[in-house]
């Protein structure tokens, strides 16, 4: 698996006032910085974790234009911080927003565990992060079994017997690299169907390696220092079945990260940002993109759309206070 490097993440300035600070550094959010910093913006990216976003996680991307062969997430993710950082906009990782709130003066506040940043606008494309099962024995075996993550835990579990929560795309997706390892993975599917592509279906559910169980909901996961079985109920009948196994991935969708704004701008009902087709949020100069806007499709080609237009909404606004 290719690994993501970017170099020269540093200490943003608090003294200054940014033209643009992009929250999230996912596929919109370094969309968006390429975007602004080649209009000659002074943008700051700032990520919570390491630059990419869940995009970076993914172990290959077949669907994006331009790589006929498809092409590792984490080295997309890499060009796309690359090409921003060439245009001038600055990344900054491992700096988690806590708040953000827009001043008298029309200026924006933006704190995170390291300080207080200002800016004249503002785009979040802090996108989503996968959803628990909310079962008994899931918290208590994360990262000792439990994952979420295939393309980041999927080679610890050669050789053994895994099992996939969720037959959708991600389920689907992140299972080409389990079957790389594992002895065997089993699918558990809450719908009585897989909603994924076609292509993936043809390519996992009639693998070898492979076993589904359709209308069928996880219940309990069992282990002793690690997860060593799941449970699992037929919906239809009732019937709980307990099958052995060393690894759980979860894939059930996602949530949005949007707690720290929940008070500054508009949500919908699951708590993802309300837009107009420009990435205009409710509160003037506050853009969102991405996976974290209402109505999203969760692709790296629709994010990018997103953070360009967010963009483009940007350099309008910040025109118009010019003028």
């Amino acid at each position: 698996m290719f690994q993501l490097n970017i170099s020269g993440s540093e200490q943003a300035d608090t003294s200054k006032t940014y033209d643009l600070i992009v929250v999230g550094a996912g596929a919109a959010g370094l969309t968006s910085a390429i975007y602004a910093s080649r209009d000659g913006w002074d943008a700051l990216v700032l990520e919570k974790e390491a630059t990419g976003g869940l995009a970076a996680t993914t172990h290959l991307i077949e669907n994006y234009p331009g790589f006929p062969e498809g092409i590792d997430g984490s080295e997309l993710m890499e060009k796309f911080a690359e090409q921003a950082k060439r245009f001038g906009a600055q990344i900054v990782e491992f700096e988690e927003v806590a708040s953000l709130k827009k001043n008298d003066d029309g200026i924006f506040e933006v704190t995170t565990n390291n300080g207080t940043y200002k800016g004249r606008t503002v785009i979040l494309a802090t996108g989503s992060r996968p959803k628990h099962l909310g079962i008994p024995g899931e918290e208590e075996f994360a990262n000792k079994g439990v994952s979420y993550c295939a393309t980041c835990d999927g080679p610890l579990f050669k050789g053994q017997d895994v099992v996939v929560i969720g037959c959708g795309n991600s389920g689907l997706q992140e299972a080409q690299i389990l079957l790389e390892y594992a002895k065997s993975v089993t699918f558990v599917e809450f719908l009585s169907y897989s909603i994924a592509e076609k292509v993936l279906q043809d390519r996992v559910v009639n693998h070898p390696k492979v076993k589904c169980y359709f209308s069928h909901m996880a219940v309990e996961i069992k282990g002793d220092d690690f997860v060593n079985a799941i449970v699992i109920k037929d919906r239809e009948t009732g019937e709980l079945k307990e099958i052995p196994t060393q690894g759980v991935f979860v894939y059930v969708g996602y949530q949005p990260y949007t707690d720290f704004v929940k008070d500054v701008v508009e949500l919908d009902e699951r708590g993802y940002i309300i837009t107009d087709k420009h990435m205009h949020t409710n509160v003037p100069g506050l853009f969102a993109a991405g996976d974290v806007r209402s109505g999203n499709l969760a692709q790296v080609a629709v994010a990018v759309g997103d953070g360009a237009k967010a963009a483009i909404a940007v350099r309008e606004y910040l025109q118009a206070q010019n003028k």
